[in-house]
């Protein structure tokens, strides 16, 4: 029988040791949820294991860079000797790092914001060429046309440019979107040994970094959901942990929905992200819990919100880290509901379908 062989570890042509390891470093922090100790204690059992380091650069040297370069640094409550803690300049770093992993396709895209179908103010040109009005952007001018006009209606001897001969090429109208992305955390995501919230807080960070570079007059706010439901700030990201909490669906809705009233913008949606079925509601001060089956009671409740969102104009896109069979009926159920969208996709292909489904909904205007 054929096995596989391990080698030694080596920096492939071009990257520093100390980039190899910070790439590996990133990864452990968010598995960690941000312990810098356990990260690095992971971090040096590697290395024992694969080698990543060289006879001139070790762990400690590493550790020095952190801290020099400033993406580690020590609580000044602490003192001197204190334990580390990652820096904004790391959480930055993570951002970018998930961005490129997840979104790496977009590096060759240019700048901009959420083009529809509809004309109006915007940098995407369409085929359409009309006249100069008052307030157009003179970088839209269609300058072969232009020229063309200036000739016919004033002859080549007496050749000049009147703002009648100018004509400018129609854009595709922009438009803004409030986002709130629904993280679930609840305790199904660590269960039967498989870690679905690291892949999940990895999505949520590079859509974070994603929204704040190219679109950046979208807004963005994040929720988590157990058996109840929280916003939480960019920031705090890195280090969500799964609590041992059923999952309240509706709080997640409930809040999303109150988040997005206070957004004037027009363009709203949700994005879900969760790998079970609904499991806790709240009456009052108690907490309603069945985690066997199907609860109608919860269902009831979870579907009746999708149909409020839909009749507020609020899309929700569930992505659904799960192919059980009762779950995908349930989905189906809450989709047509809200007239929404849904996938059910492995965890390695969770972030494309966040890409695909994102820019999808930009291409609308209210």
């Amino acid at each position: 029988m054929k096995g596989w062989q391990f080698l030694a570890f080596e920096a492939p042509p071009g990257g520093s040791t100390f980039d190899q390891l910070f790439k590996i470093f990133k990864e452990l922090l968010l598995y960690t949820s941000g312990n810098v100790a356990e990260a690095l204690s992971w971090l040096t059992e590697l290395d024992k294991e694969y080698k990543l380091t060289t006879d001139t650069y070790g762990i400690a040297d590493f550790i020095e860079d952190l801290m020099q370069k400033g993406y580690l640094q020590q609580n000044p409550q602490e003192g001197v000797g204190g334990p580390l803690r990652p820096s904004s300049k790391m959480e930055l770093a993570i951002r970018k790092s998930a961005l490129e992993d997840i979104f790496g396709q977009l590096k060759k895209s240019k700048q901009g914001r959420h083009s529809t179908k509809t004309s109006g103010t915007g940098d995407e040109h369409t085929s359409e060429i009309r006249p100069f009005e008052f307030g157009d952007n003179l970088d839209k001018i269609a300058l072969s046309e232009t020229l063309k006009n200036a000739y016919v209606n004033h002859g080549i001897n007496d050749f000049q440019l009147t703002q009648d001969d100018v004509r400018v090429y129609e854009t595709f109208y922009q438009s803004r979107m409030s986002t709130v992305l629904m993280i679930d955390i609840s305790h199904s995501m660590i269960l039967y040994g498989e870690d679905r919230i690291t892949p999940a807080k990895k999505v949520a960070l590079a859509l974070a970094e994603l929204i704040q570079t190219k679109y950046p007059k979208d807004t963005l706010d994040i929720i988590v959901f157990g058996n109840d439901a929280w916003q939480i700030q960019l920031k705090d990201l890195p280090y969500l942990e799964v609590g041992p909490y059923h999952t309240n669906t509706v709080a997640g809705l409930e809040l999303a929905m109150d988040l997005l009233r206070k957004r004037r913008n027009p363009n709203k949606q949700i994005f879900m992200i969760t790998d079970g079925k609904p499991s806790c509601i709240k009456k009052g001060k108690k907490y309603y819990k069945n985690s066997w089956g199907l609860d109608r009671k919860i269902i009831n409740r979870t579907l009746g919100l999708a149909q409020k969102c839909r009749k507020l104009d609020i899309p929700v896109t569930t992505f659904m880290i799960a192919k059980d069979p009762y779950l995908m009926r349930f989905v189906d159920q809450f989709t047509q509901a809200n007239r929404g969208k849904a996938f059910y996709s492995s965890l390695k292909g969770l972030g494309e379908f966040v890409f695909a489904d994102y820019k999808n909904n930009k291409k609308k205007r209210r």
